[in-house]
């Protein structure tokens, strides 16, 4: 869902076809937030020299805001939380990790909790060949479009693996092969 750094920041739950980046919270976490959430903080009218308006309170208040030491967290931005097994479109993966992964520069990812140990890093992304990477490694700004937040159906092709050893040892069971197969059969008593 959202990292363990996190748990300072407001969050959320993210919606079906949204788009997101990946922001660092506090100079610290990467995690996910939405585009509309993260607001520019010096504007090119801020800065313009011949603009009329003065400085205010408000203006001196959002600089300290903007530059706040270490540490301590900006809780305007929310962090989006995934649960996992969240389908989501990666883009702008750099060519490095594309060579290093096999991948190319845009990938349908699986959103993953890769370890429940405190005080560490557990969102990660796995992709379909197999490679996971953890949130911490991919590159801030990069965008994310969630495409289901549900895992996708578990198909008959799932089960099939798990159902080839029942199968062997219900051929080799005598009380089966005397009856036949339970699975999908009603008893009748008459």
């Amino acid at each position: 869902m959202c990292d363990y750094s996190l748990h300072v920041y407001p969050n959320r739950l993210a919606a079906e076809g949204e788009e997101l980046v990946l922001h660092r919270f506090g100079r610290a976490s990467i995690g996910l937030a939405s585009p509309s959430d993260l607001r520019p903080i010096i504007t090119a009218s801020s800065c313009d020299p011949t603009s009329k308006n003065s400085w205010s309170w408000t203006a001196i208040k959002e600089w300290f805001l903007a530059n706040r030491p270490q540490g301590q967290p900006d809780k305007r931005t929310p962090a989006v939380c995934v649960p996992p097994g969240a389908r989501l479109l990666l883009k702008d993966i750099p060519k490095g990790l594309q060579r290093e992964l096999g991948v190319g520069q845009v990938e349908e990812v699986k959103f993953a909790e890769i370890s429940a140990e405190v005080n560490t890093y557990r969102d990660a992304v796995r992709f379909k060949n197999g490679h996971q990477l953890v949130l911490q490694a991919l590159r801030e700004g990069q965008r994310i479009t969630v495409l289901s937040l549900t895992p996708e159906e578990v198909g008959e092709t799932a089960f099939s693996d798990l159902r080839a050893p029942l199968q062997e040892r219900s051929r080799n069971s005598p009380t089966e092969t005397a009856v036949g197969p339970r699975v999908g059969r009603a008893a009748s008593f008459i």
